[in-house]
């Protein structure tokens, strides 16, 4: 098969990953894998991955970009591909306007993946509008069913994100020297129970409850805030800074800004919590830490709650539950328990049963 990919940029962030992982394992089948955008830091370990990158500013909301469907329409007949895989609202648009003006005969066939809980109105509808259309959990197909009532339930195809064991594996610890450079950078970590929040610093991830929740526990646990903000979230950034401050817990929060070892971080880490305000559409940090063996308390909702359902149901809380929290940090500290050694959303399922999507949408009329 020949697949073409087509998302905005490729800089970081889940779906980009995704494109990659997808890339990847396609060259090393054997098919032929290209990938459009706009470019980006990945765009070198893309091709190094055997993957073809074909750079077009796909990227912009702005009129001026009507101009790539052209482009993309005379690109998408020359390569002849099997399979046209959009991930991304913007690109999405362009290339299925391109799309449905070519020969149905002759057209790739059309795959659309719902990474996220879009605002609902027509500019999201374009990802439902696949010949098969891949939610990645069973919430965002319920999503798209509430939302989407036109689209028929026969062309969604649940294929949760994965996670290789490999890099993710059970019972991992950091070296002694990561340990070393991790205590210089963060002295206030050293002897304590670290209970770790991953994530950018938005305000969807609930620093809010994430605060009371740490000036309501022992002395001996930490907080760890694992992210950064970026440049548009500075104030933000300020405001929860603040709300450290004013709660007087200078001392008993840390926030490492962004950092690439955050597999390390939750590997020591005695808790590991997700609180986002909003349901997240799968949750990948909640996975990693449970395939590290790290327990996860988190609230039940989205993807979080069907991962921590088939791994870590003790880890489930009600939305906003805080004193829930308390009491099952205070009762894995009295009972220790670990999630088991499993992964049911493991990377390689995720890439067979995309491929496998696409060879039966190639050989259906």
């Amino acid at each position: 098969m020949k697949v073409i990919q087509i998302l905005p940029e490729l800089n970081a962030g889940g779906v980009e990953r995704g494109t990659l992982e997808v890339g990847k394992y396609l060259t090393e089948q054997g098919h032929e894998s290209i990938v459009i955008s706009n470019g980006g830091r990945l765009v070198e370990k893309l091709e190094a991955q055997g993957s073809r990158h074909i750079t077009l500013p796909v990227h912009k909301k702005r009129l001026s970009s009507l101009a790539q469907v052209k482009v993309l329409r005379r690109l998408i007949e020359a390569e002849q591909a099997d399979i046209l895989h959009l991930r991304s609202r913007l690109p999405a648009w362009l290339a299925y306007l391109a799309w449905r003006k070519m020969d149905p005969q002759t057209r790739p066939r059309l795959v659309t993946t719902v990474h996220g809980f879009y605002s609902v109105n027509a500019y999201s509808a374009i990802m439902t509008k696949g010949e098969r259309v891949i939610c990645v959990s069973n919430s965002v197909k319920e999503y798209v069913l509430k939302n989407y009532p036109k689209v028929s339930e026969e062309k969604l195809q649940v294929v949760y994100r994965g996670v290789d064991s490999s890099l993710y594996p059970f019972d991992f610890q950091p070296g002694p020297d990561w340990l070393e450079s991790w205590h210089e950078a963060f002295p206030e970590t050293q002897g304590c129970k670290l209970v770790t929040l991953p994530g950018r610093i938005t305000r969807l991830k609930g620093h809010d409850d994430f605060l009371k929740l740490v000036a309501q526990l022992p002395g001996d646990y930490h907080g760890v805030i694992a992210g950064g903000a970026d440049p548009n979230k500075a104030s933000y950034l300020a405001e929860v800074k603040a709300s450290i401050q004013s709660a007087g817990l200078e001392r008993r929060v840390t926030i490492t800004g962004h950092r690439g070892d955050l597999r390390e971080i939750l590997a020591i880490s005695e808790i590991v919590l997700s609180l986002t305000r909003q349901p997240e559409s799968f949750g990948r940090t909640t996975l990693e830490a449970l395939c590290l063996g790290r327990p996860v308390i988190g609230y039940q909702h989205g993807g979080v709650g069907e991962i921590l359902n088939q791994i870590f149901p003790q880890g489930k809380v009600d939305f906003g539950d805080v004193n829930a929290i308390l009491s099952k940090i205070e009762q894995l500290n009295n009972h220790p328990e670990r999630p088991p050694d499993k992964n049911p959303f493991t990377l390689n399922k995720m890439l067979k049963e995309t491929t496998d999507l696409y060879h039966d949408l190639c050989q259906t009329k």
